[in-house]
C-alpha cells in the first residue's frame, strides 16, 4: 500500500518539476527549437545563376544553418536579371511562404544598367517598408556601383544602401560579394557571378549576420 501511494506521488512531483523547469526556460531557448523560414529575395546572385541546385546561395546557406543545428528553410526568391523595380513588383507574390526573416539583395543590375540611383533608392525603400509592415525582420545586403559608371554615380549609388538600412533600422551587410568580387578564381567566366567556391565564401561571411538576425 505504501509503495502504491509513494509512486503516484513521486510521479506528480516529477511532472511538477518538469513543468517548472520548462516554464523557466528563456524565450530565446524555446525559439531555437522552432523552425524558421528565411526569404532570400534578390537577383541572379541569390537565384544561383550558372550553378547546380546544390551550389547556389540559398542551398548552401540552408546547409550551413543546419550544420549549426538550426532547422531553417531558406526560400530561393532570386530572379536573374531582376532590378529593384522588378523586385518591388513581385514582392507580394514572394511573401506567400510567410517568412519569418528576409535577406534582401537587390540593386546590382540597377548599377550595371546605370539606372538613376534615386529610383533605386525609392524602390528599395518601398520594399523595406512592405517587409516591415509584414513584420518580417530583414538583413539588407548592399552593393557597389561598377567603377566604369564614374565617381559621381558611384558615390550616389553606394550611399543609398547604408542610408536606407539606417532609416529602416534593419541589419546591414555592406557588400554581398565581399571577398569574392574581382577574384577570377571565385567567379564564373563572366567575372560577375560567383562559382561554387565563391558562394562558399559568401555564405561563410554572411552567416554570422544571418545568425544574429534570427536570434541564435
Amino acid at each position: 500500500m505504501a509503495a502504491e501511494v509513494l509512486f503516484p506521488r513521486a510521479a506528480r512531483l516529477w511532472a511538477l518539476l518538469a513543468f517548472i523547469l520548462t516554464a523557466a526556460l528563456p524565450a530565446s531557448v524555446a525559439a531555437q527549437s522552432k523552425p524558421v523560414t528565411i526569404l532570400a529575395f534578390g537577383d541572379s546572385l541569390v537565384a544561383g545563376y550558372g550553378l547546380g541546385s546544390r551550389d547556389g546561395f540559398t542551398a548552401k546557406l540552408e546547409a550551413a544553418l543546419k550544420a549549426k543545428g538550426i532547422e531553417a528553410r531558406v526560400v530561393n526568391a532570386g530572379l536573374s536579371g531582376d532590378t529593384s523595380a522588378g523586385g518591388l513588383a513581385r514582392l507580394d507574390w514572394a511573401l506567400e511562404p510567410k517568412p519569418d526573416f528576409a535577406i534582401v539583395e537587390l540593386g546590382g543590375n540597377d548599377g550595371l544598367r546605370g539606372l538613376d540611383p534615386a529610383q533605386t533608392r525609392a524602390n528599395l525603400d518601398a520594399i523595406l517598408t512592405k517587409l516591415k509592415a509584414k513584420n518580417v525582420k530583414v538583413l539588407f545586403a548592399g552593393m557597389y556601383a561598377p567603377p566604369n559608371m564614374g565617381p559621381d554615380y558611384g558615390k550616389a549609388f553606394n550611399a543609398l544602401f547604408p542610408e536606407l538600412a539606417q532609416k529602416h533600422g534593419v541589419a546591414f551587410y555592406p557588400f554581398f560579394l565581399e571577398g569574392v568580387a574581382a577574384d577570377a578564381s571565385l567567379n564564373q567566366p563572366d567575372g560577375i557571378h560567383p562559382n561554387a567556391k565563391g558562394v562558399d565564401i559568401i555564405v561563410e561571411r554572411i552567416l554570422p549576420h544571418v545568425l544574429k538576425l534570427i536570434g541564435r
